[in-house]
Formats: structure tokens, sequence, C-alpha cells
């Protein structure tokens, strides 16, 4: 199945892996409406050369395809590239979103889903993006914060634990620099959303992944915490060890 183009005034560029062709072309349409640039294809092979071949502002990838299952071809997709993945599958398991999640998903849309649904949700995960960024225009310079042997970088978004550089997903580098800025603070789990995942609404799942994805690469766990503490039903801070 040969890629499809349609070039239109962009505000995003997306690519569309469904091998459904009536969704497919449902969401290509959807898409162009919405005056964004949309290169579709069929398969994960098609999808990897791409991603390798073209800049994308955006993936909506679906689980279902016929030469690869969706989630390995998250994996090599996240081998090669740090785009924005919305997963789109029928698929309503817990346990395979939170895998999903863990390997790499900005987010995910349970079939059959609105495109009033797709569209607030593809505008939360380019505004989280897009804010990431560097950007074109001028910034204002931020701090570099310091928090006991934690150190983040949110100009060159880096940071280092005791020394040593932390290999931070987008997603991972966003929660610890907004609790970096708030030291000893108990931030809410609605605030996380608001701020971090640019989301008024969600569950507390979405958080505790990255929590625990993030923890493992600070070197601790929820039962033994040295940096990130959580109080249950309250919410979240970022303190020093003492």
């Amino acid at each position: 199945m040969s890629p499809e183009w349609r070039t239109v005034p962009p505000m995003a560029s997306v690519l569309v892996v469904e091998d459904d062709q009536f969704v497919r072309s449902a969401l290509i349409r959807h898409l162009t409406d919405a005056s964004h640039t949309v290169r579709s294809v069929g398969t994960a092979l098609e999808a990897l050369r791409e991603v390798a071949h073209f800049r994308f502002d955006l993936v909506i990838l679906d689980l279902g395809l016929p030469d690869l299952d969706g989630a390995e071809a998250l994996k090599m997709l996240r081998g090669i590239t740090d785009v924005p993945v919305i997963i789109a599958t029928a698929r309503d398991d817990e346990a395979e979103i939170v895998r999903l999640l863990n390997d790499g998903a900005d987010d995910y849309l349970t079939k059959p889903f609105s495109v009033e649904h797709l569209s607030a949700r593809m505008a939360a995960v380019l505004r989280r993006s897009r804010g990431s960024g560097s950007g074109n225009g001028e910034a204002t310079p931020r701090p570099v914060l310091q928090v006991g042997g934690l150190t983040v970088d949110p100009l060159r978004r880096q940071a280092q634990l005791d020394g040593a550089r932390l290999d931070l997903t987008r997603r991972e580098f966003d929660l610890l620099a907004f609790l970096a800025g708030r030291p000893g603070v108990v931030v809410p789990r609605k605030e996380l959303l608001a701020e971090v995942w640019q989301q008024s609404y969600g569950d507390d799942q979405t958080i505790d992944v990255h929590l625990s994805w993030l923890r493992r690469k600070l070197g601790e766990t929820a039962a033994n915490p040295r940096y990130l503490h959580t109080l249950r039903g309250v919410g979240v801070k970022l303190e020093p060890p003492l």
C-alpha cells in the first residue's frame, strides 16, 4: 500500500499509521479539514521508513497492523525518533495500556472515538511537544534547578543526578522539571495533569506510570523514595534526601 500525501496549510505534520482503509480515510479527512499536513501508511515497516525520511510533529499509530503488532512498532519507532505518538486501539486492557505508556507512547485513544476527542488529545500532545522545544522565538532564560544532588537545566533540557546525566524521555523531563521548580511542595495530581500533561481531566494511572518510570532512573522505588514522594490522596513532591 503506497503512502498517501495531502498538502494543506499545516498546523502540524501528522503520520497516520492505520491499515483499515475506512478508518484511515476518515482520519485523513478530519485532519486535513483541520489544516494539518497528513501522510498515511498501512503497515509498520512503511511507518518506520516514513519517520526515517520525513519530519513529523505527531504519529497516530494503530496497534492491529498486518505486518507487525503496533506495540512492537512503537518500540522500534522509539529507537529512531522521539516524535510524539498517540496510540489508536480497539484494545482496552489496562495492563497493555500501561505497557504502551512505559514503552514511550504519549497518549492513547480507545476505538471508537470521536473526532472531537482526537482533536483534544492531539492539541494537548502538541502543546507539550512544542512547549518543550527551543522554538524560534525568544524565550526567557530559566535558571538551572538544584535539588540535593539532582540538577535540572530546563533550557538545555538536561538533568543530572550526582554528576551523571539522566536519560529521560520528553515527558519524564517535563515532570521532573515541574516538580524540581517547586522543591518540597506537594503538587496535587490535578495540577500535574493540567501543567505537565495539559489535560483538565484524566486518571491517576498516567501519572503513576511516569512516576514509576522516573523513579527507576533516579535509582529509587515508591517503597524507598529518595527524591520523589507520593502522599496518597494528596499529591507528589520532590525534595532532597535527608
